[in-house]
This record gives C-alpha cells, structure tokens and sequence, in this order.
C-alpha cells in the first residue's frame, strides 16, 4: 500500500520550504495556542511489522470460525472465486466511494459502469445506480422515491427482513412518510390484508422475495393489485435468487433493492455490504446517490463521468428526495468482479445447488423429527418447529462445531443453505438434531 506511506522528514522538510517556511509550528503559527494539543496523542508507541502481526493474530483467536454453517437471515456464506480478492487487493482500485476526477479515474469509473449494468441485466430494471450502504438503505431510498404529494403512506409486507423494516421506518420518520405493515398469513404477505390497505394515499407497497422467511411471494399477483391502486411496486430480492427465478422487471417492479453481500463479499461480522438499486426508466431522475454514465470525448472515444449530478442533492437540496451523495465502490467492484467470473450459467449453477440442497435439508430434518412450517414453495431458507427448545437444537449442534439456523423464537428456526454446504454436514447436522 505505497500510496498510504506518509511523507519522510526530508520530503515534509522540503515541502514546507516549498511554501515559505521552516518548521511545522511556523505553518500553523496563526492558530492560537489555547486550541493547540500541548502533549502528545495518547496512543501506543509503534511496533515492528513482525509485533504487530503477533498481535492481531493472538486477537484473532478470540474468533470463533465455524468450519460448518447453516444460518442466513440476510447475510450468506458462499463460495468466493480468488479473482475478486485479487482485483480489489489492487492499490489503484483500494477506494471507498466514486471519484471525483472523472479525467483520472476512468478505470474505476468503467468498473462502476459495469456493476450497474450488470445489476440491471440481474434485475431486468432499466437504470441502477453506483450502489448504497446495504439494503435497508436501499429499501428506505426506495420508499422515499416513491413519495408524492397526495401519496405520502408506504405499506410494508411483515415478511420483509426486520432489520430492514427498522431502516425503512427510521428513514420514513425524518421524511414524514407513514409507514404501515401488511400482515403476514402462513408466512407470505397477506393478500386480502393488502387490498383492505390500498387507499388513494398509498405511495409504494415494498415486499421481500424470497421473504425473510424464505418462501417465495405470489409477486405478480400482488404487483398487479398494487398498480390498479396506482402505487408503485417495490420488490427486495435476493440476488443469487435470479439465478433461476424471474427478476423483478419479469414481475412487474418499478424499482428492485437488494444485498450485494453473497455476490462475492465475505460475511466481515456484518459489513462492510453493498446495497443494490434499479428501477424502470420513467424514476431515472429520482433514483439517489451516484449513476455513471457512458459518453464519448472530444476526439469519439468512449469515456466515463458522473452523470445526472446537479439534481437536488447539489442545488436544490430542499426540494430533494435523498442526500446520500456516496456510495460503496470497492464492495461494488467486488460485486462485479464476482459476476463476471461466475457468468450467467455460474449464477445458475450456484442458484440451482442452493435450492437443492436447501430442499434436501428440509426433507432430512423433518424425518429427524422437526416440522417444516408454512410448506410451500422457497429458495434456500425454510422454517422449522418442534417441541424441544430452539436453544437446546441450536446448543448441540455447536458443540459439534456447526453453526445452526436463526432462532427466530423458543420453538422456531429459520435454516440457510448455499451451494458450500456438502450432503455429509447436512446429514451430521440432520443426526445431532434427531438425537436432540
């Protein structure tokens, strides 16, 4: 990381000359001395590079890595291709955010341009952006989009993620949206529910698919319901599920949010993530944060700028829907840089072993004696119930080194698999559980 290595003595002492002086205390003489730091930082002297590698791998080991996991709920283990950590390992692409400088940054400016068009073919949206947080920001910026002056109510399925739910209320709070829940029947929205909800007032209805609990929404249907109220549809899905299932656009979305984590990012104890946005063309000019755009300079050769940034987040700031003006670029890179390695039929393959196995696992724990709840179609996570205590499961299995599903309450468990979880450590984990 050389261009993290801060200036030498000699190179300071030659850049103040430079500018007319001798010492750094002749540079900042005109701030007064009562604001000044009169002693040294309180932190640690250095260490060698040899010390400081000792030290980080002794915290290391208060980590507990499990060789074997079947939980989700959001975030996913899979199969990361050593390309991606390869291409971000790079010192020119090690970037948090966009840059500002088109003219010398056309490198990640292109691999922006690529994420965004790739989301869009994921999607079957028109325009995604550069990227947001994760997807609870996504979601809130997406609910916010949809707002109108006669329509300022945003319904919200019970099946949405509710770390997500939680966002998206936070966000509606400071934008005086009302935020309002559909509820949830034998684990999938509500759809009477939902149709006693579509009043004149409703902005946008944001549902999750596959839901928080894994099962597969009636989303066309409900998208049809949604627009003959004249709101506009907002699906959250998650992207590895595209692989094989029909994209938002296919159903009938005016805008798609998702996580970009199990497109290549590790777990990281919860970060750092990457939200995903798009939307169909007539929301371009209310979609938030970064877009980049393809153009061509003055001698026709194509070339990358930040587009459509003068909107109300620089000049208009009172009349504006968002002031995200950020996004992150490295995850994004990374995002990109896994789909492009995986391809259309990788994506598939990755999707197709997912459900599988998921459906695999369902069947084993059920004749280990747990009941499948809400028995209907799902991607790769299901729910299940019994009488012995979640904690009791969830306690043996990790004493076998294996981490089990998500409890979600005494008697309930939300399992995950992915493509990375083998027949044997379903069938060991499917043995513990029927000795449970």
């Amino acid at each position: 990381m050389g261009i993290y290595i801060p200036g030498t003595e000699k190179e300071q002492k030659q850049m103040l000359e430079e500018i007319g002086f001798q010492t750094m205390e002749e540079l900042y003489a005109h701030v007064p001395d009562e604001v000044k730091l009169q002693r040294e930082l309180g932190i640690p002297e250095g260490m060698p590079e040899l010390s400081v590698r000792r030290k980080m791998t002794e915290m290391a080991r208060k980590n507990h890595v499990f060789p074997t996991v079947f939980r989700g709920a959001g975030a996913y283990r899979h199969y990361i291709p050593a390309t991606v950590k390869s291409v971000l390992s790079k010192e020119n692409m090690m970037t948090a955010y966009t840059p500002y400088q088109a003219e010398i940054s056309q490198g990640l400016l292109q691999a922006t341009f690529e994420f965004q068009t790739m989301i869009c073919e994921l999607t079957g949206m028109d325009v995604a952006n550069a990227s947001v947080y994760d997807v609870g920001c996504a979601a809130a910026e997406a609910v916010a989009m949809c707002r109108e002056r006669k329509r300022k109510t945003a319904l919200i399925s019970a099946t949405v993620d509710p770390f997500v739910v939680e966002a998206v209320r936070t966000y509606c709070f400071g934008n005086g949206i009302e935020l309002t829940q559909i509820p949830a029947k034998d684990g999938r929205t509500d759809r009477e529910a939902l149709q006693a909800l579509l009043a004149e007032d409703v902005a946008c209805v944001l549902i999750q698919h596959p839901n928080f609990y894994g099962n597969l929404e009636e989303a066309k249907e409900i998208g049809e319901a949604v627009h003959e109220a004249g709101a506009k549809y907002i699906m959250s899905v998650n992207p590895i599920s595209l692989g094989i299932l029909k994209t938002p656009g296919e159903y009938g979305a005016d805008i798609a949010v998702g996580e970009g984590q199990s497109l290549g990012l590790p777990l990281g104890f919860g970060g750092p993530y990457c939200g995903f946005m798009a939307c169909v063309s007539a929301l371009t000019r209310r979609l938030p944060g970064r877009i980049v755009g393809q153009t061509t300079d003055h001698n026709g050769k194509i070339g990358y700028v930040l587009t459509l940034q003068a909107r109300e987040q620089h000049i208009r700031r009172e009349k504006a829907s968002s002031n995200i003006c950020s996004n992150h670029a490295l995850c994004a890179l990374g995002v990109g840089v896994y789909l492009a390695s995986v391809g259309s039929k990788g994506l598939e393959k990755v999707a197709s072993l997912c459900t599988s196995k998921a459906h695999y696992m369902a069947e084993e724990l059920e004749k280990a004696g747990l009941t499948i709840e809400n028995g209907g179609e799902f991607f790769h996570e299901f729910v299940t119930t019994s009488e012995k205590s979640s904690e009791e499961i969830l306690q043996a299995l990790e004493e076998q080194d294996i981490l089990g599903g998500y409890p979600l309450d005494g008697h309930r468990i939300l399992w995950c698999c992915t493509e990375v979880n083998t027949k044997e450590e379903i069938d060991r984990a499917a043995a513990i559980v029927k000795e449970v």
